[in-house]
């Protein structure tokens, strides 16, 4: 069995988008694995806070943060095919803006 270990990720999806863009974005996470819905307006998938696996998103003046815990490959799987399934939806390259993506 895999380590499960704390997750982060921030992407250049900024809070400051037209809603056109942030109802995309809630139908790219309705259609991610693991989608269990909202919990107190916060998106969480596979699990919430108090499980051992679980993702949840937040909108921050950074960009969209993602916060989880789960094995790093499952992670990385996961993380990759939002960031894949938001470029093909959203209009722009999605990435961390660490990386260049602006």
């Amino acid at each position: 069995m895999s380590d499960i270990n704390a997750q982060t990720c921030n992407l250049n999806i900024w809070y400051y988008l037209p809603d056109e863009v942030w109802g995309k974005v809630t139908k790219i996470y309705e259609s991610m694995p693991g989608w269990i819905g909202y919990k107190n307006g916060i998106p969480h998938w596979f699990g919430q806070e108090d499980e051992d696996v679980f993702i949840m998103a937040s909108v921050e003046p950074s960009g969209l943060s993602f916060y989880a815990q789960m094995s790093n490959s499952d992670w990385s799987s996961w993380i990759e095919s939002f960031k894949v399934e938001a470029t093909k939806v959203v209009g722009f390259e999605v990435g961390e803006p660490e990386d260049g993506f602006v």
